[in-house]
């Protein structure tokens, strides 16, 4: 059963800017394994949290720290804990599915919350 889809695309080059107008903000957002990655990779990073925020309701005292972009052998994860795992278990997630692409200026990710099998 599908919990919910989340779309989110970002503007690599606005986004750099704001990471240098904002002090603290790359840490804000960002787990250490994230940081020191260009900024690229970033934007895409923060169109993934935002795309799992999107499927989960946009909950108010989500915690970027609590959501983060790993990488296995089939490509990028969507790794949670906290706040955001507390609103995934409570909407019945089980499984994430995420694909994220960047080119010509633009970041986008697009997830996908997969649950348990819904009984009528």
């Amino acid at each position: 059963m599908i919990v919910g889809i989340g779309v989110d695309v970002v503007d690599i080059e606005r986004f750099g800017r704001q990471l240098e107008r904002t002090p603290g903000l790359r840490d804000r957002l960002f787990v250490p394994a994230e940081r020191e990655l260009n900024t690229r990779s970033l934007a895409a990073r923060f169109a993934a949290k935002e795309a799992v925020a999107k499927v989960l309701g946009a909950p108010a005292g989500m915690n970027w720290q609590d959501c983060w972009i790993g990488l296995d052998q089939n490509g990028p994860t969507v790794q949670i804990k906290g706040t955001v795992l507390a609103v995934a278990e409570a909407k019945g997630v089980k499984r994430w599915h995420l694909s994220i692409s960047h080119d010509g200026g633009i970041a986008t990710a697009t997830v996908l919350a997969e649950g348990g099998v819904h009984h009528a």
